[in-house]
């Protein structure tokens, strides 16, 4: 305001000295108190915007459950800007639905690649989250005496399952260390080591032929049961 009302000023301002090289009002950042302000607005930010960014790749991967649990490489054929290109993914071993991981380099150098993942249901084992579920139908006579049968896990291991005399129906045995790997989230290439569990639900069916003497016996000891 000084200078602007001051006619002699402002025609100093307008038309600097030739022989001072410079403003006498623009004195940089000593003499003008928005200096820093607009320096750093215009010059350093400026200058940080005008950097490339770094290319950016998003897309959805489908893979099985027991992709999931093995792990592995699957094939993807991407869009960039040479055209289209098929890369390598590695399969986080125990990956679940909406799982996010990213990858660099991988499309083109300087680049980052996130891909989503999305577990697809399987037909025989039911996914709860580290753990895995399957029914598994067992006579009601076994169910009552006790039995064994093998059962397959999903890494292809058969172990033998042994049913307790006198096992309620929908009873659930549980195998230690039989279901998905958890994953590590230090990468796709690392694993932790650990698994959830195998839950067996056990059904009870009855069987489609019966000995007369089975039925007998059943119907004696019920006769029983009902005097008590």
């Amino acid at each position: 305001w000084d200078v602007l009302g001051d006619s002699d000023k402002k025609r100093e301002y307008d038309n600097p000295s030739p022989f001072s090289g410079q403003n006498p009002f623009q004195q940089g950042q000593q003499g003008n108190p928005f200096g820093d302000i607009f320096g750093d607005i215009f010059g350093q930010r400026g200058q940080q915007q005008r950097q490339p960014q770094r290319p950016m790749y998003r897309t959805t991967l489908n893979v099985t459950l027991r992709q999931a649990y093995t792990g592995g490489q699957q094939s993807l054929e991407l869009n960039s800007p040479q055209g289209k290109k098929v890369v390598n993914v590695n399969i986080p071993k125990g990956v679940q639905t909406g799982q996010q991981t990213k990858y660099d380099n991988l499309v083109q150098p300087n680049s980052t690649m996130v891909i989503d993942f999305n577990v697809m249901n399987d037909s025989w084992f039911e996914r709860h989250g580290h753990h895995l579920v399957c029914s598994h139908n067992v006579s009601v006579l076994d169910l009552i005496v006790g039995s064994t049968f093998n059962f397959t896990t999903i890494s292809g291991k058969v172990v033998k399952v042994t049913i307790q005399p006198r096992t309620a129906p929908n009873t659930q045995i549980r195998l230690a260390g039989q279901g998905m790997p958890i994953s590590d989230p230090r990468g796709p290439s690392v694993t932790s080591g650990q698994f959830g569990d195998q839950l067996i639900l056990l059904k009870g069916t009855i069987p489609d032929t019966i000995e007369q003497g089975v039925i007998d016996a059943i119907t004696k000891y019920k006769d029983i049961q009902d005097l008590k």
